[in-house]
């Protein structure tokens, strides 16, 4: 038997078009999306007896988003978890006891370099700090390991680019974390796929609902855990001191709020839903030709507090005259969206979290919760000729990547996806960092800013000795 539990294979091809359904798909694409669950499962079957070691890097705390993967990673009977890496030796600890009580025998690692450096190990999945991603999954590919790398991907534009280089270079299989094109219900590549169909028209606009990063104001110095390597967590950025005040830090999971080791809510959850919005349009490995910061509300600048931006609105332009604006919540509130059945209509809030996409003939609604249409038959209605965004309909994201690292095929969103995704969230960042006004025009083929040295500037950062970038 292939997968465990609730996934086992009898429960897997027992799976009711009606729960499909009722996650907000028509029965018609409920339809397809069940028939290629039933493919993938036999599929797998036949290679049940293959088994893959796999490492946790950056295991974090029993909240953390590779206790997550390791939860998705360990319903596979394929799958051997066998070793775990963190800074912070309280994690480590938690979580050798957590894989001992499913029956594992785990290995226990505090430096990347040596869990990677273990050659019984074949893939790693690594969700730390977002500062970190690119250097560890660069030695992951030298290495010879296969990928499964959290997102935002990188930290940096250069870092994506690099990244992509060393994919290419090493042969190995690196899926981003961006689950949206697999799971929630398959409700948001439905909604691509009806962007693509040109069932809403020529796109317009897509507005993706974002949210704004959380403010702190100052946060005092203390001294680390002793648990906790600080320098070792701080790596190749700007040495600092460790700051705590209740839950507020800049270190576990809070990291996001500042711009020395993330990208706010712009790489946050601009990673998912700018994700989508460049799915929807086509646009994978490409991007925007010009970017504005047309709203946009200088964050805390006093250096010892979240500085992300926390209002926003960052307007992207294609070379087709499509939009995508990004921004913290205020969107446009549109009133009259039904779901597949046709149910009382509903009024989507400018603040509702998801994107928004605007056609000359229609408009689609998705989030993690919905999917709406401004008509009805905008999702009952099939599609005849459906664009094909990936061979094949996963919806497993962690299911996906263990089948290309046995076909070796690319999955649904390797590296040229996970790093064109970011490369434009990071665009954003750099339009809000410059101010409010800023407007830059972008060259998706040379990855350089049009005569602006100063945003040019901003594609890379300095690394502190003795990390260096290198592919």
């Amino acid at each position: 038997m292939l997968e465990r539990g609730n996934l086992s294979r009898r429960g897997f091809m027992g799976r009711s078009l009606a729960g499909l359904s009722a996650a907000g798909l028509p029965l018609w694409y409920a339809r397809e999306v069940h028939g290629a669950q039933v493919a993938t499962q036999v599929q797998r079957a036949k290679k049940e007896s293959d088994k893959l070691n796999m490492g946790f890097i950056g295991i974090g705390s029993p909240s953390s988003r590779n206790r997550a993967l390791y939860g998705a990673a360990k319903k596979f009977n394929t799958v051997n978890c066998m070793a775990v890496c963190d800074v912070d030796t309280r994690h480590v600890a938690s979580a050798v006891e957590m894989l001992k009580k499913d029956k594992y025998e785990p290995k226990e690692y505090k430096d990347f370099r040596e869990i990677l450096g273990n050659k019984d190990i074949d893939a790693v999945c690594i969700a730390t700090p977002d500062h970190w991603h690119t250097l560890v999954a660069l030695e992951a590919l030298k290495q010879g390991k296969d990928v499964y790398c959290e997102k935002p991907l990188t930290l940096t534009i250069h870092e994506a680019l690099v990244l992509m280089e060393a994919v290419k270079k090493s042969k190995r299989v690196l899926q981003t974390g961006s689950q949206q094109r697999t799971e929630m219900g398959g409700m948001f590549r439905f909604a691509a796929e009806i962007a693509r169909s040109g069932r809403l028209g020529k796109i317009k606009s897509i507005e993706c609902r974002i949210g704004g990063s959380p403010q702190s104001g100052a946060i005092p110095e203390v001294e680390p855990p002793k648990e906790l390597d600080w320098d070792m967590w701080q790596g190749p950025v700007a040495k600092a001191p460790y700051r705590q005040k209740g839950n507020n830090t800049n270190c576990h999971y809070e990291f996001r709020w500042w711009y020395e080791y993330s990208g706010g809510k712009m790489t946050d959850w601009g990673a998912h839903h700018i994700d989508i919005a460049q799915w929807a349009l086509g646009m994978d490995g490409s991007g925007p030709t010009g970017i504005e910061a047309i709203d946009v509300k200088a964050p805390y600048a006093k250096g010892d507090g979240y500085n992300c931006h926390e209002q926003f609105k960052v307007k992207y332009t294609y070379a087709n005259g499509s939009e995508v604006i990004a921004m913290d919540g205020r969107g446009t509130e549109v009133k009259g969206l039904v779901n597949k059945d046709g149910a009382a209509p509903k009024t989507i809030s400018g603040s509702d979290n998801g994107a928004m996409i605007f056609g000359e003939t229609g408009t689609v609604f998705v989030s993690r919760g919905s999917l709406l249409a401004s008509d009805v038959k905008i999702l009952t209605e099939p599609i005849k000729d459906m664009p094909q965004l990936y061979p094949k309909r996963p919806t497993d994201h962690m299911g996906n990547f263990l089948d290309c690292v046995k076909t070796r095929e690319t999955p649904i969103c390797g590296v040229e996806v996970g790093g064109g995704s970011v490369i434009v969230c990071h665009l954003g960042a750099i339009a809000l960092r410059m101010g409010k006004g800023t407007k830059l025009t972008w060259d998706p083929k040379t990855h350089k800013f049009a005569d602006n040295d100063k945003a040019n500037a901003m594609l890379s950062r300095e690394y502190r000795a003795p990390w260096k970038l290198e592919a």
